[in-house]
């Protein structure tokens, strides 16, 4: 009978163990032959959020926020090694950070100038920083 042996990077453990009820917490596995771990496959970023990933400016994992007091709402998403943006209530990611507020706010946004790093960087600002370097 085959043996499946899941392994999880103790941060992982860590998020899961400080998540409340109205966390979404996603995690991805990826499959390995034999006894040893396999090597992850280098995943290369695609899409609007692409040239800020590959300058080093925006990190996979990464958490986006916003808040939006006049409407009373607030948005969380998480940055995908390849890109997109997995927002809290929503199962598929989404591939623009307009796109990924639309999905919160249901209204056309420009998620570049809403979406803010944890540092209080806007995605824009980062924008504007490549452009700049």
């Amino acid at each position: 009978m085959a043996t499946l042996s899941i392994h999880f990077d103790p941060a992982v453990i860590a998020r899961l163990a400080s998540a409340n009820g109205d966390d979404t917490v996603h995690v991805t596995l990826s499959l390995g032959g034999g006894s040893a771990i396999a090597s992850a496959t280098p995943v290369i970023p695609h899409g609007p959020l692409a040239g800020l990933m590959q300058a080093g400016l925006l990190k996979p994992d990464t958490v986006l926020a916003f808040h939006q007091r006049r409407a009373n709402r607030s948005g969380r998403a998480v940055v995908t090694a390849d890109g997109q943006l997995i927002v809290d209530g929503h199962s598929s990611p989404f591939s623009s950070p307009s796109k990924a507020a639309e999905a919160i706010t249901g209204n056309v946004i420009n998620g570049w100038t809403l979406w803010h790093t944890p540092d209080g960087r806007t995605l824009d600002q980062l924008r504007q920083k490549l452009d700049a370097e």
